[in-house]
C-alpha cells in the first residue's frame, strides 16, 4: 500500500465524527492491506510503531519536528515556527510548505509505500549514539521531502502523537470484523485475544494470516500485559452479600496497580494503563527475581508507599512520587514500596485465568515466598454482613479506600468490568458515596485572577462504553490550587484540537476542546439530572450531572481515559443515592 493512500484514509477519518462511519472507513482501509503490512498499518493508525506497552518512542518533539520540516522544504526554523504559531499544528505547517514547495523528489519518486515509511520511522526511533539528533533529522526530513502535502501533514503528526483520527481500540476491533466477515460476528473472539495480549497489531497479523482459528489459539503470553479485570461498585456490605452471597473480601489499596511478568530473571512491570514501569520500581524487580517460586509467572497487585515500622500506608499523593525516570534509586530509599499481591493469572506455562478465584488464590500463596516487598493481600471468606462490615471498617481505619469483594468461583476475565469483583469504598464527607474518575474534554477561559492561568473552568466527562465515547457530566471551577490550574493548562496545551473530538458527546461548547486523555479524580456532593449534560441522556430524558464537583487529584498516571467511571456506573450511583435517601434518618438534609 502506498503511504499516500493511507494518508488519504487518515484525512477521511479526521473529518468524520460518526463512530459507525469510522468503522466503515477503517474496514475499507484494512480490506486493501496485505498480511505483510497489516500490523504496520494498525500501529500507524494508533500513532505508534509498536504496541503501547513497548517503551519505544520516535524521539522527536515539537522543536525537532519543526526543524525537520524546515530542512525538508528549505524553510528557515523561524518561518516554520511563525507558521506553527499561526496554525497551531505542525502537520498543517508541513502540508502548507509541501504544497508551495513540492520537491523534485516528491514528484519523481512515485510515492513511498507504507513499509518504507514505517521502517524509516523505526530507524529514527532506534537511533542511538553520537550524532543521533542529526541522524533523526536527516531521516525525517528525507521522508517529508518525498511525500505529497496530505501525506506530509499526517507524517509530521505521528512523532508528536497527535494524529487526531478519533478512533479507539474497540473501533479498530469492530473494523477488523467488518473487513473480514462483513459484520460484527468476529468481535467477541477478537476482543478476548486483545484483552489477553493488549496488541492490536498481533491480532491483525494473526487474523490476516491464519483466520479466526489462529486468533482463537492466541493466549496469555509472558511479556504482553493482560488488560486488567475491573470491579463494579455497591453501596454497602448488605448489598454485596445480597448480590454475591458468600464472597472473598480483600482490602482496597490506593496505589499503583502493577502487573508483574516474570520470565526467569527477566522481570517486566506494567501499569493499569499498560505502560512499562519496570525501571521505576527496582525493589519490586529484585523481589520478583528472588522471592517468586516459579520460573515464569504473571501476577498483579497494588504497589503503595508503606512504612513497615509503623505499619502505615502512605497516601496516594506520596506514592505517586515514585513515578519518575530519574533519581529512581534515591527515591526508592526515601519512599520504599510494598506490592500487595491479589491475583495470579499464569504460572510455568499454565493459564490460570479460567480457574476459580479460590484456586488462583491458593496457587498465589504457593508461589509468593517470604519477602519484605511482596505480600499476598489478606482476605476473609464470609457471607455474614456483620463480618464483612467489620472487615470494611478495619480497612478504613487503617487509612485504606475500603474493600473489594470477589465471587469465590469467578474466573479472571481480562478487560471486563462486572460483578465478579465489587468494590465498597469509604463514604466521603458528602452525600455521594464515592469519588468519580472523569476525563477533561475542554476548558473555559478564566476571568479575573484565573485569566492568568488561561483556564477558569473545566468541562469533564465520563466514558460511555456502549457508544465508545465520552459524555459530559459536569463543569469544575473549584478545588484547584493556582499550581493545579497551571498544570491543567500545561497538560491541555499539548492536546488541544480545533473542533469537538469525534469521541466526545456534548451539548456545551467550551472555549477550547482537548483530546480526551487527561483523567482526574472528582468528588461531588451528589448526582442530579441535567438537561445540559449528555451522560445517560436518551429518548429526550435529561442526562446526569455531578453537583458541586471538586478536583481531588490527577489520575492520568495510572488510568487510561477508557478506565474512567462509566455512564452506566453514574446511573447506578444515582439509583444507590436515591435508595439511601429513602431510608429513614439517612440521605441529605433537604432543609439545608
Amino acid at each position: 500500500m502506498q503511504f499516500a493512500t493511507l494518508a488519504r484514509y487518515f484525512e477521511e477519518l479526521e473529518a468524520t465524527t460518526s463512530r459507525k462511519a469510522l468503522i466503515q472507513i477503517l474496514a475499507r482501509l484494512f480490506g486493501e492491506v496485505s498480511p505483510a503490512e497489516i500490523g504496520e498499518v494498525v500501529y500507524l493508525c494508533q500513532g505508534r510503531l509498536v504496541p503501547f506497552f513497548q517503551p519505544l518512542e520516535i524521539g522527536m518533539g515539537e522543536k525537532l519536528v519543526a526543524e525537520g520540516i524546515g530542512q525538508a522544504y528549505g524553510a528557515t526554523r523561524e518561518e516554520v515556527l511563525r507558521r506553527f504559531g499561526k496554525l497551531g499544528d505542525l502537520g498543517l505547517v508541513a502540508a502548507e510548505l509541501a504544497d508551495s514547495r513540492i520537491s523534485r523528489l516528491a514528484t519523481e519518486a512515485g510515492g513511498l509505500d507504507v513499509s518504507e515509511v514505517y521502517n524509516c520511522l523505526y530507524q529514527i526511533a532506534t537511533a542511538t549514539g553520537s550524532g543521533t539528533v542529526e541522524r533523526r533529522l536527516g531521516l525525517f526530513a528525507g521522508l517529508l521531502a518525498r511525500l505529497d502535502p496530505i501525506s506530509a501533514k499526517h507524517l509530521a503528526r505521528i512523532p508528536l502523537g497527535r494524529l487526531r483520527l478519533g478512533i479507539g481500540d474497540p473501533t479498530i476491533l469492530d473494523a477488523f470484523s467488518q473487513a473480514k466477515a462483513g459484520d460484527n460476528s468476529l468481535r467477541k473472539p477478537l476482543e478476548r485475544a486483545y484483552n489477553e495480549t493488549s496488541d492490536l497489531g498481533l491480532i491483525a497479523r494473526t487474523l490476516w494470516e491464519g483466520g479466526l482459528p489462529a486468533v482463537e489459539a492466541i493466549g496469555i503470553q509472558v511479556g504482553k500485559p493482560i488488560r486488567p479485570a475491573l470491579a463494579e461498585r455497591l453501596p454497602s456490605a448488605e448489598a454485596i452479600v445480597a448480590k454475591l452471597g458468600r464472597c472473598a473480601a480483600e482490602p482496597k489499596l490506593d496505589g499503583f496497580r502493577c502487573q508483574v511478568h516474570k520470565d526467569g530473571q527477566e522481570i517486566r512491570i506494567f501499569s493499569r494503563n499498560l505502560e512499562d514501569m519496570t525501571a521505576m520500581f527496582p525493589e519490586i524487580v529484585a523481589s520478583a527475581q528472588a522471592d517468586v517460586r516459579a520460573r515464569s509467572a504473571i501476577f498483579e497487585g497494588e504497589a503503595v508507599a508503606y512504612n513497615p515500622e509503623s505499619e502505615e500506608y502512605r497516601p496516594f499523593q506520596e506514592t505517586t512520587r515514585r513515578r519518575r525516570k530519574y533519581q529512581v534509586e534515591e527515591m526508592a530509599q526515601e519512599l520504599p514500596l510494598k506490592l500487595f499481591v491479589f491475583d495470579v493469572m499464569y504460572v510455568d506455562g499454565q493459564n490460570l485465568a479460567p480457574l476459580p478465584y479460590v484456586q488462583r488464590r491458593k496457587r498465589l500463596e504457593e508461589i509468593i515466598g517470604p519477602s519484605e516487598v511482596l505480600e499476598v493481600t489478606p482476605h476473609i471468606l464470609t457471607d455474614d454482613v456483620q463480618a464483612l462490615n467489620a472487615f470494611f471498617l478495619d480497612s478504613v481505619q487503617k487509612g485504606l479506600e475500603g474493600i473489594v469483594a470477589k465471587k469465590p468461583d469467578s474466573v479472571y476475565q481480562a478487560g471486563a468490568r462486572n460483578f465478579n469483583w465489587v468494590k465498597l469504598k469509604r463514604a466521603q464527607a458528602s452525600q455521594l458515596q464515592d469519588t468519580v474518575d472523569c476525563v477533561i474534554l475542554g476548558y473555559i477561559y478564566g476571568r479575573g485572577k484565573r485569566a492568568a492561568f488561561g483556564a477558569g473552568a473545566l468541562l469533564v466527562g465520563v466514558y460511555d462504553e456502549e457508544n465508545e465515547e465520552f459524555a459530559t457530566v459536569t463543569k469544575i471551577g473549584t478545588g484547584l490550587t493556582d499550581e493545579e490550574w497551571r498544570e491543567v493548562r500545561a497538560r491541555c496545551d499539548e492536546i488541544t484540537v480545533e473542533q469537538k473530538p469525534a469521541r466526545v458527546s456534548s451539548i456545551l461548547v467550551p472555549s477550547v476542546w482537548v483530546e480526551p486523555k487527561v483523567v482526574i479524580e472528582v468528588l461531588a456532593d451528589e448526582i442530579t439530572r441535567s438537561p445540559v449534560h449528555t451522560a445517560g441522556r436518551q429518548n429526550g430524558e435529561p442526562g446526569y450531572a455531578l453537583r458541586f464537583p471538586r478536583l481531588v487529584s490527577f489520575r492520568g498516571d495510572d488510568k487510561r481515559p477508557e478506565d474512567a467511571t462509566t455512564v452506566r456506573e453514574i446511573v447506578e450511583m444515582y439509583g444507590q443515592q436515591a435508595a439511601l435517601r429513602s431510608k429513614p434518618g439517612e440521605g441529605p438534609d433537604e432543609t439545608g
